[in-house]
């Protein structure tokens, strides 16, 4: 029996298709799917071909008693791995994102940066 894996991440953010175009630049991705939502909201699935991070936004809004679909970046941070470490940190930067907490560490490099939904990616490559 194979172990069970991560298909995709939910996440909460003000502008799914820009978020997902600058994820595409950023990463190599690619808009899997893009439509209607919980809430009235709209939802784009951006990734790879097997993996993906769904990127939502509420149309409607929220209740009262706030849930995890109204709280935006509501985790720590998502790690992408890449081959190509400073190329892909090149792009961040000329994107106008801020890379900070360089590490180089057994067995790699990474670094960190904020989105502009104060979402925070851990970018490492193990090449």
């Amino acid at each position: 029996m194979a172990p069970a894996r991560l298909e995709h991440v939910n996440i909460t953010v003000t502008d799914p298709v820009g978020t997902a175009e600058n994820l595409c630049a950023l990463f190599d991705w690619h808009i899997r799917w893009r439509g209607e939502a919980i809430h009235g909201g709209e939802t784009v699935h951006v990734g790879a071909d097997d993996t993906y991070l769904a990127v939502y936004t509420r149309g409607t809004a929220p209740d009262a008693a706030q849930d995890s679909y109204s709280t935006r970046g509501g985790l720590n941070h998502i790690g992408v791995v890449v081959d190509d470490l400073d190329s892909v940190e090149a792009r961040i930067i000329k994107a106008g994102y801020t890379p900070h907490s360089h590490a180089d560490y057994e067995p790699g490099r990474r670094f960190y940066f904020h989105d502009e939904n104060e979402i925070e990616f851990e970018v490492v490559s193990y090449a």
